[in-house]
């Protein structure tokens, strides 16, 4: 099965009622940390391997063990966490100048979008929490 197709589908469940879209790269990994989607797609958000591993490491820990506080790492730039919603498994974060990232898990993987600079986090927000819900309700 290829995973790719569902970046497509991020995108197009960020678009508000203009047509834009409000993610602009998007990835899903395992919560082992492996990487589902692939760097073959042109708006994949090609995390490296030690990226992937701290992302599914602190979504597995839940809120407590949790290491965001220091910082979200994708692509080798350091974004500042926001927030974190323990009953939705859902961290946000930004960087000045470079957008903000939504990261959300459903029972087996975790998805990861990317809102661009001057676009509307809330609708990349709900894009990816669409594609949880269609995980979730999928068993994976």
């Amino acid at each position: 099965m290829s995973w790719d197709s569902y970046i497509d589908s991020l995108i197009a469940f960020s678009r508000d009622l203009n047509g834009n879209s409000h993610i602009d790269k998007a990835c899903i990994i395992g919560m082992d940390g492996g990487m589902w989607t692939t760097k073959s797609h042109q708006a994949n958000l090609n995390l490296s391997q030690a990226e992937c591993s701290t992302i599914a490491r602190n979504m597995n820990a839940g809120e407590k063990g949790h290491n965001f506080y220091s910082g979200i790492r994708l692509e080798g730039l350091k974004y500042q966490y926001l927030k974190f919603d323990g009953d939705a498994k859902l961290v946000i974060g930004r960087r000045i100048g470079s957008g903000a990232i939504t990261i959300q898990c459903s029972r087996s993987a975790i998805v990861v979008a990317h809102c661009p600079e001057g676009a509307q986090h809330g609708q990349c927000n709900n894009g990816v929490a669409k594609i949880v819900d269609y995980l979730e309700r999928s068993n994976c």
